[in-house]
């Protein structure tokens, strides 16, 4: 079968992208766009990347995909489990999970692109609790695996005053590694039991790099947060 050509695939995909309504939590893809709001309702459609046609599940597109673009190789299916939701996406093999996050399912928060070589911990996830660099991370590796980015954290209860205490001591200046370092936040918070010394929490960052220098702000933001997780508040 011919397989359809990269340029073209990411064209479709960008095009279908663009289209679509983001939700409260920054979901939106090529092939699971949330419609509305409400969190509760959220109603995900399926996009094909070649035309653009919508469908209300993945069977459904991909039995378009077959019938209707039948010259075309069909994409790789995973399927994703991000923020305790199940993704069916389309990737490509050589896709790493923070460009799966953007193109197939549109988080972008810790998703993004400083060094692309593993070297500055702006793309850091949690998988299966632990932070692993997206940017080095194959999407297809991650199938049966948790991964939790700042914007599934972000809208845990639970991790509201980590979330408050990074508000309240300004932790982001210009924000672009704040995401990450939120995330990583998360995991100091679990591994030491919601009672880091300010070496460990120093120590579980430093492969974070900021180049505003906000890294006391998180220091703070993080033991605040822990000793109000604790119920010292």
């Amino acid at each position: 079968m011919a397989q359809l050509p990269r340029r073209e695939f990411l064209k479709a995909g960008t095009a279908a992208l663009a289209g679509m309504t983001l939700s409260a939590l920054g979901l939106g893809s090529i092939t699971g766009a949330a419609e509305g709001s409400s969190p509760e309702k959220q109603v995900f459609v399926y996009t094909c990347p070649v035309c653009g046609e919508q469908f209300p599940d993945f069977e459904q597109l991909r039995l378009h995909f077959s019938g209707m673009h039948r010259e075309l190789e069909i994409p790789k299916t995973v399927c994703l489990t991000i923020n305790s939701v199940e993704y069916d996406v389309f990737v490509e093999d050589h896709w790493t999970l923070r460009e799966a996050l953007i193109r197939a399912v549109g988080l972008t928060g810790n998703a993004k692109q400083m060094c692309d070589r593993g070297g500055c911990g702006s793309c850091t996830v949690l998988i299966d609790g632990k932070p692993a660099l997206s940017c080095t991370t194959l999407a297809v590796e991650c199938e049966g695996k948790q991964i939790e980015t700042s914007e599934g954290i972000a809208a845990d209860p639970t991790y509201r005053p980590l979330l408050e205490a990074y508000v309240r001591n300004d932790t982001a200046q210009c924000g672009y590694c704040t995401p990450a370092q939120f995330t990583v936040a998360k995991y100091i918070l679990n591994k030491y039991d919601l009672n880091p010394t300010e070496d460990q929490i120093r120590l579980e960052l430093s492969g974070n790099i900021c180049r505003c220098g906000t890294y006391a702000r998180h220091v703070k933001a993080i033991m605040e947060a822990a000793e109000e997780m604790r119920g010292g508040k």
